[in-house]
């Protein structure tokens, strides 16, 4: 169960703009999944996805440590990561219906979206697909010495994949700037981390001497600190790191698992929606620090909805692409 302490702590105007940003950021990405999961039971959408409800303090925390021109991949689960490194919503969803403004151009749909000009190298269907584009772009990055870093995130189904090892292993033998961020949600799919992954999670990384910790992924600023000094630490040559940050996914593992009832309890699920979501852990903190009140964070909201709604009106409205784009920018 969180607490928030009564005490208000001393803060920069830098430091409450970011923690005023970061509240505003989560709110976009929950309100987009909540949009995204209505155009999906409308049937305007093509094809899942996968709601990223819940774990929203783990991608703002991380992105925030970033520079817009270091590196993210991501994963099935990728919208977050994708808004959270500065993707457009509008864009967003018109790639999500299939249209022609979308980043894809309508052909990546939910699990392929990405956005260079932010650093975003790309969501990935593929479980730990990710991981070697993110150490690639972080060898990149050293070889060339432009001082880039790469975050790579994934959930913890990811660790039975055998690709992680030989990446984190290359990663430490050539100091590479690289996050591995391991979202911990407890289920990889249908299943409980209990039954799938044996051992220590950080124990993977540390066996490779990689510098590891774990965190509290429902609050943004313990994610954002442990985040900021990892990329501080990557960013100086010291080679790459393990983030492991526990969280929960409040949806099933895609939008059509609506009856969890078989895998998980439903009195879990409102548990963690009541004490460890991490929209209410950081709205009810910046409150207490009296660095916000309850009417400006509604204001917030207020505005994002909007943002959001005429985001999604602008890709219903959009054009689908033209038959002759059917073969072009398709790799196989």
């Amino acid at each position: 169960m969180s607490t928030v302490s009564s005490r208000t702590e001393t803060a920069s105007h830098a430091d409450v703009e970011l923690w005023i940003r970061m509240y505003r950021q989560m709110t976009a990405i929950r309100l987009f999944e909540e949009r995204v999961n209505e155009l999906y039971t409308r049937a305007l959408m093509p094809g899942l996805a996968h709601l990223y409800i819940g774990e929203e303090a783990v991608a703002v925390g991380v992105c925030e440590a970033l520079r817009r021109e270091d590196y993210i991949t991501s994963t099935h689960r990728g919208h977050g990561h994708c808004l959270a490194k500065g993707a457009s919503p509008d864009r967003m969803f018109a790639e999500l219906l299939g249209k022609a403004a979308g980043y894809c151009k309508g052909k990546g749909g939910s699990m392929h979206i990405a956005d260079p000009s932010t650093g975003n190298l790309g969501a990935n269907a593929i479980v730990a697909g990710s991981v070697p584009i993110a150490t690639g772009a972080a060898f990149s990055s050293k070889y060339l010495g432009n001082g880039r870093v790469a975050a790579c995130f994934f959930g913890e189904g990811a660790l039975g994949q055998g690709v992680v090892y030989e990446e984190m292993n290359l990663a430490q033998l050539w100091k590479l700037p690289v996050i591995y961020v391991c979202e911990n949600n407890l289920y990889t799919e249908y299943t409980h981390v209990s039954e799938t992954l044996a051992g220590d999670i950080l124990a993977r990384a540390k066996s490779v001497g990689m510098a590891a910790e774990t965190v509290d992924g429902q609050n943004v600023r313990a994610v954002h600190e442990a985040a900021a000094k990892l990329v501080e630490r990557a960013r100086a040559g010291e080679g790459p790191s393990f983030l492991c940050c526990n969280t929960y996914r409040f949806h099933g593992h895609h939008v059509g698992d609506i009856n969890r009832e078989y895998y998980r309890s439903k009195r879990e699920e409102q548990d963690w929606k009541k004490e460890r979501d991490p929209l209410a852990v950081h709205a009810a903190w910046l409150v207490a620090q009296k660095h916000a009140d309850a009417a400006q964070l509604e204001q917030i909201e207020a505005e994002v909805k909007a943002e959001i709604a005429k985001a999604v009106e602008f890709a219903i409205n959009a054009p689908y692409p033209n038959q002759e784009e059917v073969d072009r920018d398709v790799y196989a």
